[in-house]
């Protein structure tokens, strides 16, 4: 591989199941939710690499913890990209909805989605087909998870519905990088809701050997979601059904109440 014309991702663990995303062409770095500073900068020195920019997708302190800290030890000059309205130390450059982020280096382009539901102004980062991207790339922060999706601390189930089916538009090789090691978690819930998905039983075993292995299981793609996720999947008879059955409703009218079920039903699993 040619580390100065295709791009690397690559995860760095952060507390018990974070992963910081670093996106790097050999010699430049981008880091995405960063919120703890060492492991960053051990990652960054080990690897020869110098931080160009920080992406941040939303304000919880366990993916900006690290922000002011790295500024201060690589210099206050590198642009932070963050979400509006928030609390975000450091950020310099607020990001908004089909706002096009042109880096030089390490070269990308990367799309702004607003994807609330975890927190009222969460964002994603979605890097289409470039000469240096092999696939499109997705950094989602807690909007979506490997088979599930995040808490909804602040948005509803309506934002969340709508947030999702931003991304289940996506071309279906998109990587997508989310920022928590929740998969098996994940998978144990989304079988109690669909326990006849063959797409779903056959990656809660691969899920499983990757984790003994100490492999992430990150990142995931949009189509494997489409597949194995209750949440991307409120619109699939046995999602519904299973919805119907733990609610005790007769009718449930749209995906978005399905997706309230199931996602209060999660929060109580």
């Amino acid at each position: 591989m040619d580390k100065n014309t295709l791009l690397q991702v690559w995860p760095i663990p952060a507390f018990d199941d974070n992963y910081i995303w670093c996106i790097h062409d050999g010699s430049n770095a981008l880091v995405v939710d960063p919120g703890d500073a060492d492991p960053t900068l051990e990652f960054l020195k080990a690897n020869k690499l110098a931080l160009k920019g920080i992406l941040i997708t939303h304000h919880h302190a366990d993916h900006t913890g690290g922000i002011l800290s790295l500024l201060g030890k690589l210099g206050p000059h590198i642009p932070v990209y963050g979400p509006v309205g928030d609390n975000i130390p450091g950020r310099t450059v607020v990001a908004m909805q089909d706002d096009k982020i042109e880096i030089a280096s390490p070269r990308i382009s990367l799309k702004v989605f607003e994807v609330p539901g975890h927190t009222l102004s969460h964002i994603a980062y979605f890097a289409n087909m470039q000469a240096n991207v092999v696939e499109p790339m997705l950094f989602c922060g807690d909007t979506l998870f490997a088979s599930g999706c995040g808490r909804l601390f602040e948005g509803t189930p309506t934002q969340m519905s709508e947030s999702l089916i931003k991304f289940a538009a996506l071309p279906k090789n998109t990587l997508v990088y989310c920022t928590h090691e929740y998969t098996l978690s994940n998978i144990r819930f989304a079988l109690a809701v669909e326990p006849n998905n063959h797409n779903l039983v056959a990656w809660a075993e691969q899920a499983k050997s990757l984790r003994e292995q100490g492999v992430p299981t990150l990142p995931t793609t949009i189509g494997q979601e489409l597949q194995v996720n209750p949440f991307m999947r409120c619109d699939q008879p046995e999602v519904i059904a299973m919805a119907k059955e733990v609610s005790g409703q007769v009718e449930l009218p749209s995906p978005t109440h399905v997706l309230a079920v199931i996602r209060a039903w999660k929060d109580r699993f």
